[in-house]
């Protein structure tokens, strides 16, 4: 099992500097993969209510025999429940489903401007951590100004932003936002999947000088970068493979390489206009 560092958050609590992403795995093949996972060394396990597996996960939990307490489980507030009261129905009910007695880290989804209850929502998330359910806010997808917008009017920063992230869109001018506000960047994404990341040339490059894989390579780069990736893979070998990269550094110039691959998002997900119901 890989030895994960962690990072700690604002609000003082510790956090996996990897994470394990879990869309898409249901069932009892969902439940596998999940346990895979957990016997490889992940610790930070993100799901949310639209993914539809937050049963899963709380069952992967219990059957693992890891202590509960060693765990930060994740889940995501859905954009169709904004509001106060509605955010602590929809907080109960993914704990229900998940059969915990707490959420280690609970996330609005998308901000949905439009709509524009995201402060809301937030001060629920206040009152969830306030009454021993929930141990950390915070939010995803959150631009700058939203950001400063939820501290202003509520005098707490998030815990945590989780945006799309990868050497495509390195982020440098949110990173700089969420270190002056305290906020850990997570990223989502972290692999570019779909993209030709793998086989470009610093990636490539990098690999080969230190003897590990492109997915190794990108997943330390996040780490270098300090933001947290987590990468989803049911497949017990990837989930090792992208795991284990604390035994190697990458050098200031392969990260700066890295991050000059920089061309945009790959997913057409703008927070300002994105809406996710």
């Amino acid at each position: 099992m890989t030895a994960i560092d962690t990072l700690t958050l604002n609000d003082g609590r510790s956090i996996p500097a990897v994470g394990l992403g879990t869309y898409g795995l249901r069932g009892e093949e969902g439940i596998a993969s999940l346990l895979a996972g957990i016997e490889a060394g992940y610790r930070l396990l993100d799901t949310a209510m639209n993914y539809g597996n937050e049963r899963e996960v709380g069952e992967a939990v219990r059957r693992s025999g890891v202590p509960r307490e060693d765990f930060v489980i994740t889940s995501k507030l859905p954009g169709r429940h904004h509001g106060y009261e509605e955010t602590l129905a929809s907080f109960e009910e993914s704990r229900q489903t998940i059969g915990l007695d707490y959420l280690d880290l609970y996330l609005i989804h998308w901000p949905l401007p439009k709509v524009d209850k995201y402060v809301e929502s937030f001060r629920a998330f206040l009152k969830l951590r306030e009454d021993g359910v929930l141990r950390s806010a915070g939010v995803s997808n959150f631009t700058e100004a939203q950001l400063r917008r939820v501290v202003e009017e509520t005098g707490v920063a998030p815990a945590v932003n989780q945006v799309e992230l990868h050497p495509y869109f390195p982020q440098a001018a949110l990173r700089a936002v969420h270190a002056e506000l305290g906020v850990q960047t997570e990223s989502w994404s972290p692999l570019g999947k779909g993209s030709d990341l793998f086989r470009a040339e610093p990636v490539v490059r990098a690999a080969e000088a230190h003897g590990v894989t492109p997915s190794q390579v990108v997943v330390r780069w996040h780490v270098q970068l300090g933001t947290i990736p987590i990468p989803k893979s049911g497949n017990p070998d990837r989930q090792r493979e992208n795991l284990d990269v604390f035994g190697f550094s990458l050098d200031d110039d392969e990260v700066a390489a890295i991050s000059g691959l920089e061309n945009g998002r790959l997913w057409d997900a703008d927070p300002d206009t994105h809406e996710e119901f």
